[in-house]
């Protein structure tokens, strides 16, 4: 999508630079990766620019939180690195997976005058459900309910998330109104476990884990589906825990795992091959492939240390955080199955897959 993305030649533009969008529909995988190739740029050019940057950036951050806009900052820093978008963008809207706070904050500093909203819908209720209103400066927020939708929380005891918790009330979403489907194609148990009828309205239960704000907006916490109970009795979100990693300059990809009867987690990595090239030069290794790159142990327990720090300057738990990782040197397309159309894992594929590695790093 950009001139910096994997499969762009050099020399070559890319679909954004081409097109020059002003809006855009995307999803968190991709502005990470824009995240990303951004701050490579940044760290390309010395540590004076980058002092600079982070500088303009902060400054840039503390007066948009107040209210105003900052024209100078825009016109000789800002509008520059816009132009890895084609430079028109206008407004975003992101969806099918939790943006992490940090990329969302990031995009809406680097990208004048974008605004970037994040919506929370689903296949299930034909895309239909909550989006944040342009112009709210919040994250990790996705809004309130669209038009004609109805929502409402409801207990998830085995998760102590409750409609009483304090500050805010707390529980899993449910989406009713005409938008909601009706069921899943020929299979009527998994239709009378998700979906219910009330007073002549069809509901459907999200799996997901909000909590409810005083002006109607929600924000998600947690998934059902994705939370894991370790063997001391702590719940790990593994879609949380991927939305933090993800932001590492060597992670493209990940996919956290965690075992009931183990005490920690463990990471199937796509990483960033120039990253990953130059973590391998910080301990005198080169390598001329990939493959090789990701099979050696030295580097593989490099990246295991600086995901432990980046994970804990982003607040993650020391239990959330994997202590082994796998690099897997393939780009998890759609085409192999491992990933939807719009990049969400498929942890069942990619745990058959990668089942003896899982072993392996559990030591079974």
């Amino acid at each position: 999508m950009t001139d910096m993305s994997t499969a762009i030649k050099k020399g070559q533009k890319g679909d954004a630079t081409l097109l020059r969008p002003t809006i855009m529909c995307t999803v968190p995988l991709i502005l990470d990766r824009i995240y990303k190739n951004i701050t490579a740029m940044v760290a390309k050019k010395g540590s004076n620019f980058r002092k600079v940057f982070e500088f303009c950036y902060n400054q840039k951050q503390k007066w948009n939180e107040w209210g105003y806009d900052t024209p100078i900052l825009d016109r000789l820093v800002f509008n520059k690195i816009s132009l890895i978008l084609g430079g028109r963008i206008r407004f975003m809207i992101v969806g099918s997976a939790p943006l992490s706070p940090s990329t969302q904050e990031f995009m809406r500093t680097c990208l004048p005058p974008v605004q970037l909203v994040q919506g929370y819908t689903m296949t299930e209720t034909t895309c239909a459900g909550t989006c944040q209103i342009p112009g709210d400066m919040r994250v990790g927020i996705v809004g309130g309910p669209m038009a004609g939708m109805r929502m409402r929380l409801v207990n998830w005891d085995e998760g102590n998330y409750k409609l009483t918790d304090k500050p805010y009330p707390r529980g899993e979403i449910i989406f009713g109104g005409n938008s909601v489907t009706r069921g899943y194609y020929k299979n009527a148990e998994k239709t009378a476990e998700d979906y219910f009828m009330e007073k002549g309205v069809q509901y459907f239960r999200t799996g997901d884990i909000g909590e409810l704000r005083d002006d109607g907006t929600v924000r998600l916490i947690d998934r059902k589906k994705d939370l894991v109970k370790l063997q001391l009795g702590e719940y790990v979100s593994l879609g949380k825990v991927e939305a933090q990693m993800k932001t590492n300059p060597v992670v493209d990809n990940i996919c956290v795992y965690a075992d009931s009867f183990k005490t920690h987690t463990v990471a199937l990595i796509v990483p960033v091959q120039a990253a990953l090239e130059r973590l391998a030069k910080e301990i005198k290794k080169n390598y001329e492939d990939l493959d090789d790159l990701c099979k050696d142990p030295d580097i593989v327990n490099l990246v295991v240390k600086k995901l432990a720090v980046h994970g804990k300057t982003n607040g993650l738990e020391k239990f959330e955080i994997p202590t082994a990782i796998t690099l897997c040197p393939e780009v998890w397309q759609p085409e192999s199955g491992l990933v939807t159309a719009a990049f969400k894992l498929k942890r069942k594929a990619i745990q058959g897959a990668f089942q003896p590695a899982i072993d392996l790093m559990y030591g079974k």
